[in-house]
């Protein structure tokens, strides 16, 4: 037993060692591969004279005013189409009317059931292979939901 823990200690200072030895072989090895700065004429070591204006009585423009609008304001102001400060009905519902025409399949300006849950309707009809309009079982197991492709996370460890 007490050969067994003296071995392990000995390897764990043995592993140490290495560790340290290999890390200043590291740090020399990069301090010789920095070269060394070229050496600066005379000219170069005296700085340049820097350019002047004279700035006395010069003004620049004035920064924009910061408004402090709401978001209640901000949100009128989307719907407030015409700039009177007042919705009307069609301002309103003007956000829902090109979701409507997507759903309109007919353009009667009439939303029936159907056209409502079209989604449903197609994948209804892309499933009944026979035309009968009723699924069997084999059929309603092509409306399964495909399944979504795990993301494979990528780690940017610096």
């Amino acid at each position: 037993m007490l050969r067994g823990l003296l071995g392990a200690l000995a390897a764990l200072l043995l592993a140490a060692a290495g560790v340290f030895w290999w890390q200043g072989r590291a740090a020399s090895s990069l301090d010789s591969a920095v070269p060394a700065p070229p050496a600066a004429s005379a000219d170069e070591l005296e700085p340049e004279d820097l350019p002047s204006a004279d700035v006395e009585g010069l003004m620049g423009a004035a920064p924009p005013e910061a408004t402090a609008i709401g978001r209640e304001t901000r949100r009128f102001n989307l719907l407030d189409k015409d700039r009177d400060n007042r919705i009307s009905r069609t301002e309103m519902l003007s956000t829902r009317a090109k979701a409507f025409r997507k759903l309109d399949k007919d353009g009667n300006n009439l939303l029936t059931f159907e056209e409502w849950a079209h989604a449903t309707v197609d994948k209804f009809a892309a499933a009944d292979a026979n035309g009968d309009l009723f699924l069997t079982r084999e059929e309603f197991a092509t409306t399964r939901p495909k399944d979504k492709p795990k993301i494979k996370q990528k780690c940017v460890c610096k």
